[in-house]
């Protein structure tokens, strides 16, 4: 941004409005930043979108009709093979659920001490506008009322000089003719 004087050039420097949050920017990412951990991350987010809990219903649906129609015999009826792979599934997403809570929780509040941190920026910025304001009316409470002086010495002024010439005025007519 560049504003331009009649007199000089000022170049102003951008505004970074994330100023306050780069000090937690390592918090960004809840598993860190490696390709694992982006992974992993993604897996723990997909695990409540309705894509998830709809495809987990069809393999099951799938799966009980394979076994209960007679396509497939790899699981009876107790469904034993079915149950193991839910709780290695509930095994893996406890975690990763409670991890990625855990470091939600810690952006969280990184997030809210820079809140914080701007707020009071915002709060120290406005007093000191206010400051100036009050400074800026008082200037102008002060040059207001030297012109008001200016204006009533400049009236008296006038009104003597007009005084001055009326009496001079008199002076000059009431004088005689010289005789030639």
């Amino acid at each position: 941004m560049t504003t331009t004087t009649s007199d000089t050039k000022h170049a102003l420097p951008p505004v970074d409005h994330l100023r306050f949050h780069r000090t937690h920017a390592h918090l960004a990412p809840t598993f860190g930043n490696d390709k694992f951990a982006l992974r992993a991350e993604a897996f723990a987010r997909f695990f409540g979108t309705p894509t998830f809990l709809g495809a987990q219903t069809l393999i099951v649906v799938v799966w009980i009709c394979l076994n209960l129609l007679g396509v497939a015999h790899f699981d009876l009826y107790p469904f034993i093979l079915l149950n193991l792979a839910f709780s290695l599934q509930a095994a893996y997403a406890a975690p990763l659920i409670l991890l990625a809570q855990t470091r939600q929780a810690a952006r969280d509040k990184a997030q809210s001490e820079a809140d914080a941190l701007h707020r009071e920026s915002l709060a120290v910025a406005n007093s000191e506008r206010q400051a100036q304001a009050a400074q800026n009316t008082a200037q102008l409470l002060e040059l207001l009322e030297q012109n008001t002086r200016l204006t009533e010495m400049t009236k008296a002024l006038t009104e003597r000089i007009e005084s001055l010439t009326s009496e001079m005025h008199q002076h000059l007519v009431r004088k005689d003719p010289p005789n030639a």
